[in-house]
């Protein structure tokens, strides 16, 4: 950037000789020099494209291109940030007018702007010998005591992330050391910067074009970051790769990190860069380059574990603006840290979840809750769900599992576990036939309890009492036991759904758990934890989110919840659910499920299990599977062993 020397004065000359004139009307000409000036100051600091706020001007020494250029390398610097500037009335003094010029940088959102005063200087055209009105341009016009060759420098000093918490206080993300990488502007000239972009996009493995349009949009001092790993996760020979690109470079750095990379990742979500869009959606309060939370509870709870940042403004010589001691600070807003987040999950039942879906496909998830108070205490999602929240916002048909809700309709509707139902190999319902699975066992079949039909899962039975419901006995039943009403539990929660349906079959399929009966997992482990607890239970996750029991829910009564916990427990004893029979501790209820869904021109089938024992409800959903018992029971199997 071209300075003039401390004895030689820039002068911007406004265009349009002015005549001769003296006393008042040099005041004049001070004033309208000064409204023009405030103008093109907040015109030229924030418009990049578009004529030059200078055009029209006539300068002593510059092009008024060459104005423009100047004053905008002492503010780029700044963010982006958009300075109102006012400027006073001109006075006489000496040989010269000047104005008071009131600058207001909103350097902290939310926070009282840095504000501060520099003078203007005029020459009207009557106390020259020729020409117009020269207003007087020198650096610290910009900023106090601004020498020649200085800039103006805006530095984002993060706040200290708050904590996320679970069971028993225990931290689950924290501050842990990472390492960013990236391109340094400053490190690679304008031409070559493209290539180095791509270069690094290329090695690290992320969208090219996106990257390269973000460094060689970015401001000549900027730190563009691609990707940040842990310390030590550096792919092997990283470095050597990365210190033959130019302008490579990285940051060490501490982030918002769980434990391990898919630890709850899809619930927690993720800290990093905010994304063009955060920054287009809330330029207030985002700016390039800041680090927040962008998906999860991270993004959702973004200003209570952000804090404030700090922003710090210096002046640095443009010659040696990559030296920390050649700067000088102007400004100073020191951060705030942020407040910790807590919430249910218990660490070693979430770990062990994920290690019991380590080898699942195409797609599965765990839920875990406690039934005295619906504490969610592990919610884990395979690898192969691609990181979508399939645990407590999945919407899937839960098949047979859907059973307990049916059986306590039945059981509203005048049956015991002892009514007597008819199990037939098939039954047609509007010429639509369902049937039972496959192995349905053969001694099962024929006029059975209504329990026995439950633990062996006979789908002819159940559909066969449909006379015996009324319309919206279904939901209401659901209702009761957590499934069909939302919440907002400040977090992604999908209770599922029991709407009226819509004909004959339909109806006939929603009583085992099909037609458009849909459900999450963690609304499955709701449905058997409260037939575990006796009552309606509310999942919960984030400790300082109130959850109540819906006023729409029928309270589930005392011998309604024994009646289920027994049919539920001769599942385990004597039907599809036998593999969880000899599993230490308190008894265990259970029900296993299937359903099928479409997949392309192929008919796939989903596959379930719940449980419960003692103060602890399971859900396990399988997105592909040969059966509930024979896919999802020994996952649901292997969790229950390692939680006790």
């Amino acid at each position: 950037m071209r300075r003039t020397s401390a004895a030689l004065i820039t002068l911007l000359v406004l265009g349009g000789a002015l005549s001769a004139c003296s006393g008042s009307d040099a005041t004049d000409e001070a004033d309208a020099a000064a409204r023009k000036l405030e103008k093109a100051l907040v015109a030229a600091a924030t418009t990049k494209d578009g004529p030059n706020p200078f055009a029209g001007l006539a300068f002593s020494s510059e092009t008024p291109d060459e104005v423009l250029e100047d004053y905008r390398s002492i503010v780029a610097g700044m963010d982006g940030l958009a300075p109102a500037v006012t400027i006073g009335e001109a006075s006489e003094s000496k040989d010269l007018y000047t104005a008071q010029v009131t600058w207001s940088w909103p350097v902290v959102e939310g926070e009282k702007p840095w504000i501060y005063e520099t003078t203007a200087e005029f020459h009207p055209a009557s106390t020259l010998d020729e020409g117009a009105t020269q207003v007087v341009f020198r650096p610290d016009l910009v900023a106090p005591d601004l020498a020649d060759g200085e800039v103006l420098d805006a530095v984002t000093e993060a706040t200290d992330r708050g904590d996320i918490t679970g069971a028993g206080g225990a931290v689950l993300v924290t501050e842990r050391a990472v390492v960013r990488v990236g391109i340094d502007r400053s490190k690679v000239d304008a031409a070559r910067a493209a290539d180095s972009a791509r270069a690094l996009a290329q090695l690290v493995g992320i969208d090219v074009k996106p990257y390269v349009k973000a460094v060689t949009g970015a401001g000549p001092r900027a730190f563009v970051e691609a990707i940040t790993y842990r310390v030590g996760e550096e792919p092997a020979g990283f470095d050597a790769a990365l210190a033959a690109i130019e302008g490579g470079h990285t940051v060490d750095a501490e982030l918002a990190l769980a434990p391990s990379r898919d630890f709850a990742a899809p619930i927690l979500g993720r800290v990093g860069p905010v994304t063009a869009e955060m920054v287009e959606k809330d330029p207030e309060k985002y700016r390039s380059g800041d680090i927040a939370g962008v998906s999860g509870l991270q993004a959702r709870y973004d200003d209570q574990l952000r804090g404030s940042v700090g922003r710090v403004v210096y002046a640095v010589p443009t010659a040696d603006k990559a030296a920390d001691d050649a700067r000088r600070e102007l400004y100073r807003h020191d951060a705030a840290p942020g407040r910790p987040l807590a919430i249910t999950l218990d660490e070693r039942l979430q770990g062990l979840a994920e290690r019991v879906l380590a080898n699942t496909a195409p797609g599965a998830a765990l839920v875990a809750l406690r039934p005295s108070d619906g504490a969610i205490l592990a919610a884990a999602n395979d690898a192969a769900t691609g990181g979508q929240n399939y645990a407590t916002f999945g919407q899937f048909a839960p098949g047979s599992t859907f059973k307990i809700v049916t059986s306590l309709a039945l059981l509203r509707a005048g049956l015991t576990p002892e009514s007597p139902v008819e199990c037939t190999p098939t039954v047609s319902v509007n010429g639509k036939e369902f049937k039972n699975y496959s192995d349905y066992p053969s001694s099962a079949l024929g006029r059975i309890p209504l329990r026995e039909a439950v633990a062996q899962s006979c789908n002819t039975a159940l559909i066969g009492q449909r006379e015996a419901l009324g319309k919206g006995d279904l939901a209401s039943a659901a209702a009761t036991l957590g499934l069909g009403i939302d919440h907002d539990l400040g977090f992604p929660a999908y209770f599922g759904e029991v709407p009226d349906p819509a004909s004959e079959t339909e109806a006939a399929a929603s009583l085992i758990g099909q037609g458009k009966v849909l459900a999450s997992p963690m609304a499955m482990a709701t449905v058997i934890g409260s037939v575990q607890a006796g009552k309606t239970v509310v999942p919960r996750l984030v400790e300082q989110v109130d959850v109540s029991v819906p006023s729409e829910a029928t309270p589930l009564a005392a011998g309604e919840a024994e009646a289920l916990r027994a049919i539920l427990r001769q599942v385990v004893t004597e039907g599809s659910g036998r593999g969880l029979a000899d599993v230490p501790g308190p008894p265990v209820i259970a029900k296993t499920g299937t359903a099928e869904y479409a997949d392309g021109g192929a008919v796939r089938t989903h596959a379930w299990m719940v449980a419960a024992q003692g103060d602890l409800a399971v859900a396990v959903f399988v997105q592909t599977g040969e059966s509930g018992s024979q896919t999802a029971g020994p996952l649901l199997e292997a969790f229950l062993r390692g939680a006790r």
